[in-house]
């Protein structure tokens, strides 16, 4: 048995593959507005169920998507990607 301490928030080992993390596939395979709203999707789905599933370790999760769609919303300001839904300038 391993002495090593699993993160289980920011590392988790099922999420990695052969060295490539799940969540940069993920990144990869669709454009940065779809990517924003996946991420909102899951800081709403680890809120939505921390009290009743995994506690304290969910609210962990939702921060740590929170941190994610920061930095990729900033990416995204900078090289001028809408993040909104519709303009309600129509």
């Amino acid at each position: 048995m391993s002495d090593e301490i699993v993160d289980m928030v920011n590392n988790p080992p099922h999420y990695n593959d052969g060295g490539l993390e799940c969540i940069d596939a993920i990144e990869a395979s669709m454009d940065a507005k779809a990517f924003l709203g996946y991420l909102k999707g899951n800081i709403l789905k680890y809120l939505w169920r921390y009290e009743k599933k995994n506690g304290t370790q969910d609210l962990e999760k939702a921060q740590w998507y929170l941190a994610k769609l920061t930095e990729a919303a900033k990416v995204a300001e900078f090289f001028s990607i809408s993040h909104s839904y519709d303009s309600e300038e129509k």
